[in-house]
């Protein structure tokens, strides 16, 4: 029989296709969301402030580069364990997911992609215990879906490069101890760069007056002639597609996270109309309440069954970018139209903390932003097909 009541619909039942090794890291996080994230969420979220002791404990569950080889602190683990992570984790908020996601795809990732071996040795075991906390930066005040030019730049001063710039809009930084930076040499070719908060010059302040996001720290990132170490620019980047790569790989999470959310959302809704009672019967019992329950859960289930077959592709390293730039842009659109009419079932309740829908709605408001917008992912998606490019 289909699950739909659980706290996992699974409706075609893709758990027989997940390993034991899979169900029990699911079930490890998901635990730990009821048990620490959800008590305080909504107050966290009233505040705008990430608690800072979720980074230790996310840490001893493994969620930081679940994927990275133990010889480097991660678990080793496939990306379909990765997904089902980030899927619990933004059961709780997108700010959680976030910022899991951040340390690892953004910042584990391309030092274990692009790094040296002493980069590896250095960042990587720290990042995975969460002695250090990374930032990913790429996004300018000036340059969004235009990553490509980007005015950070950086001069070679002989025995060291002097970083000057400004990044925006980035998930983690401040709370940061490094910082992924993406910038122009004299030649106007793409390098990353590893930034450490102390040196002088570079300064992380805080976006305030959010009204998404709000339990997830964001920042800025400037650079007012820094002086980085040579041995910490990447040894084997060059333009634009090694930050791409890394945004790929945080897309991919995106894809599975949100879903989650849409699964809090749907269950709070269906639990919310067998109990609200109206004319003398719940809600459940009217047409249009079980129209707007099954298309969501049919929309979940087309969810899943994408982000499923994607993490198989990706764990056998077949996953192509526009593939994941699809599963990203559809899965996101599904859990923000699925919050939507979760709200509407719950009334005027929907829009009260005492319930995580409108938290969620906020909060997808801008992940169908960042990490490429709605529209840019429906573009690349065109270039795929058509091989015509509507942009430049």
């Amino acid at each position: 029989m289909a699950s739909i009541n659980s706290n996992e619909p699974d409706y075609f039942l893709l758990d027989e296709f997940l390993t034991e090794e899979h169900k029990i890291i699911r079930s490890a996080i998901r635990d730990w969301i009821d048990r620490s994230v959800k008590p305080i969420i909504e107050d966290a979220t009233e505040k705008a402030k990430f608690p800072m002791h979720w980074v230790k404990e996310m840490a001893e569950l493994g969620v930081y580069g679940p994927y990275i080889p133990e010889e480097y602190g991660g678990l080793g683990l496939d990306y379909m364990a990765y997904g089902l992570i980030m899927q619990e984790l933004e059961k709780g908020d997108s700010g959680v997911r976030s910022m899991a996601s951040v340390q690892s795809s953004l910042v584990m990732y391309p030092i274990f992609t692009f790094g040296s071996e002493e980069q590896k040795k250095k960042y990587l075991p720290r990042l995975a215990s969460g002695e250090l906390v990374g930032a990913f930066g790429l996004t300018e005040p000036n340059h969004g879906s235009d990553p490509g030019s980007l005015t950070t730049n950086f001069k070679d001063k002989g025995d060291h490069y002097l970083l000057n710039g400004a990044k925006m809009w980035i998930t983690n930084s401040p709370i940061s101890d490094i910082g992924i930076v993406w910038a122009k040499n004299e030649q106007g070719i793409i390098h990353g760069l590893i930034v450490e908060r102390g040196m002088k010059g570079y300064q992380t302040p805080t976006t305030h007056k959010k009204w998404s996001l709000r339990a997830s720290s964001t920042g800025e990132m400037v650079f007012d002639d820094v002086k980085v170490p040579k041995e910490n620019l990447f040894p084997v980047t060059q333009g634009l597609k090694a930050p791409m790569m890394c945004l790929n790989s945080a897309r991919y999470g995106i894809a599975w996270g949100v879903i989650g959310a849409a699964m809090e959302c749907y269950n709070t809704a269906l639990k919310y109309s067998k109990e609200r009672i109206q004319f003398n019967k719940p809600i459940a019992s009217f047409q249009l309440i079980q129209k707007k329950l099954a298309e969501m859960l049919t929309e979940i289930t087309k969810a899943q069954m994408l982000a499923w077959r994607l993490g198989m592709l990706k764990s056998e390293e077949r996953a192509s970018a526009a593939q994941i730039s699809m599963a990203k842009r559809n899965n996101v659109k599904m859990a923000l139209d699925i919050a939507r009419e979760s709200r509407q079932i719950l009334g005027a309740m929907g829009i009260t903390g005492d319930f995580p829908i409108i938290r969620h709605l906020m909060n997808l408001e801008s992940v169908i932003t960042y990490e490429g917008t709605h529209d840019m992912h429906l573009l690349i998606t065109g270039f795929d097909i058509t091989e015509i490019r509507a942009f430049y």
